[in-house]
């Protein structure tokens, strides 16, 4: 079946879905983002009948806001939680190797040995490094895709990072710690591939449908672009709408976390070649991420805050969480970073489950609820999407006494993972993997720049192939052009006249 999204198959799935008053199918998700995608896809390549819906748009909520960071879990490891850490070694390993090598790559990270990092905690950063790359190992992971960690001279260190400043009041940089670990280069296309294997495997996915209510046969939804009413029916239900899941299910109690990241301008860090990993003051196991972007952007994250009452739809980073990242960046770097840098900012809330202590010290293990036809999956993390859909799957298949074959998704490639065509240029390959070809003759035939390196073209794909509907699907999830909201505003009208041109008969 064919894997595009667009408006059209949107219509045509959402009627026959409305449509189904004398039968049911076996399984309907709530939520799309990667975990309530990875269950879409996993439950229709187990030959089970799914439709997905989400009020907004693939990857609206948390998935988007990551650090985009698909790491091995040494911070779990820190902790004592061994299983969790080795689970998220196995994930990564799972789409390095397979499912989504063209997304998720190894890259570098360095922490910077200054005069706030003891010779002992660097000593215990080491073992952890070493341990987490025995992880790598027991996970299967090959050292080609994944290296090890190693300790870095001064000079070696300035290279990956000239940023560092090599002298401070109170000592001289020391060198640092190399470690690799691996990262997306985005983390809602991600999902959008996600989504569009599993329309490949006959799963109708629906943006801009809401569900009003969940029963023990169903849900009750609501069309957000029409209005329009229905009841979808279905012999489970799997809940997987994170930071809200405790609006579907009163059994869910979270208490969701808000990381922040800034955005800052190209050319505020220079010459910047590897991540950074920047201690906490204060914190013995906590870090500060930097990440240097292909559009030569910079992102700096990320802060793990409590966040109490209702959950909006759009988080904001506060102004004390800017000023908080700024301290910790300005700490180390030889030119202060100022606030005008400071180009863009978001923040994601994780979705917890609710215990006592800090929202830093909960645990990022994934839960599963069942009861009444509803099946409800939250915690967890971006890495473990798949064993989490995985097992909210299991649990939904006999919840419902569906007849349903063993999970598949560890060798199911994501859309775009195959061979890379060596005729295109390498920014289209990386953004779209085998399906380089055919985006790259709508970026020929539709050059006009719109924003980061992208054309009308790149707009024209999103619109035709991966279910953007309207300017936010284009600028703030299948781009992240809005993430600037300068950038957003230049890109508007190219944007409108690419959406102008498909909404033509």
């Amino acid at each position: 079946m064919d894997s595009s999204l667009n408006a059209a198959r949107r219509s045509r799935e959402l009627r026959e879905v409305a449509e189904l008053s004398d039968r049911r199918l076996d399984v309907l998700v709530v939520g799309l983002g990667a975990t309530g995608a990875g269950a879409a896809l996993d439950a229709a390549s187990r030959g089970l009948s799914v439709a997905a819906i989400d009020a907004h748009d693939l990857a609206f909520g948390t998935s988007r806001w990551s650090s985009k960071m698909v790491h091995g879990g040494l911070r779990y490891l820190a902790k004592g939680q061994v299983d969790v850490a080795y689970e998220s070694a196995v994930e990564r390993g799972i789409l390095l190797r397979r499912t989504a090598p063209h997304l998720v790559k190894a890259h570098p990270y360095v922490l910077p040995l200054t005069p706030d990092v003891s010779r002992s905690q660097a000593a215990m950063v080491m073992t952890g490094y070493r341990l987490g790359d025995a992880l790598r190992a027991a996970a299967r992971t090959p050292r080609r895709l994944l290296p090890g960690p190693s300790r870095l001279s001064p000079e070696r260190t300035r290279r990956l990072a000239p940023v560092l400043r090599a002298d401070g009041a109170s000592g001289r940089l020391r060198g640092g710690l190399l470690s690799w670990d691996g990262r997306l280069l985005d983390d809602a296309r991600l999902v959008v591939a996600i989504a569009r294997t599993a329309a490949a495997h006959g799963a109708r996915i629906l943006t801009r449908c809401r569900a009003l209510r969940l029963t023990g046969n169903g849900a009750d939804v609501r069309d957000e672009l029409t209005g329009e009413e229905f009841t979808i029916r279905a012999r489970v239900v799997i809940n997987a709408t994170g930071v809200w899941s405790g609006e579907l299910d009163p059994r869910v109690r979270l208490r969701p976390s808000r990381g922040t990241h800034l955005v800052l301008a190209s050319r505020s860090l220079p010459g910047l070649i590897a991540g950074l990993h920047l201690p906490l003051p204060g914190e013995s196991n906590r870090f500060a991420l930097v990440l240097p972007q292909h559009d030569g952007r910079v992102y700096v994250g990320l802060t793990d805050e409590p966040v109490d009452g209702p959950v909006p739809d759009v988080p904001e980073a506060p102004e004390e969480d800017v000023r908080t990242l700024l301290e910790v960046l300005n700490r180390v770097v030889e030119t202060p970073v100022t606030r005008e840098a400071v180009a863009g900012a978001y923040a994601g809330l994780r979705p917890l489950l609710a215990a006592d202590g800090r929202t830093s010290d909960l645990s990022r293990r994934h839960a599963v609820f069942a009861g009444d036809g509803v099946v409800t999956v939250v915690g967890g993390k971006l890495t473990t999407y798949r064993r989490m859909a995985e097992d909210a799957v299991d649990r939904a298949v006999a919840h419902a006494n569906l007849r349903a074959g063993r999970c598949r998704t560890r060798r199911i490639p994501l859309i775009g993972a195959g061979p890379r065509p060596s005729n295109v240029p390498p920014r289209v390959t990386d953004r779209y993997g085998s399906e380089a070809d055919a985006a790259y003759e709508l970026v020929k035939a539709h050059p006009e720049e719109v924003g980061l390196g992208l054309t009308a073209g790149d707009l024209l794909w999103s619109v035709l192939h991966e279910g953007a509907l309207d300017e936010g699907d284009l600028l703030d999830r299948r781009t992240r052009i809005g993430l600037v909201a300068q950038d957003r505003e230049r890109a508007l009208a190219a944007t409108r006249e690419v959406l102008h041109r498909t909404s033509r008969p």
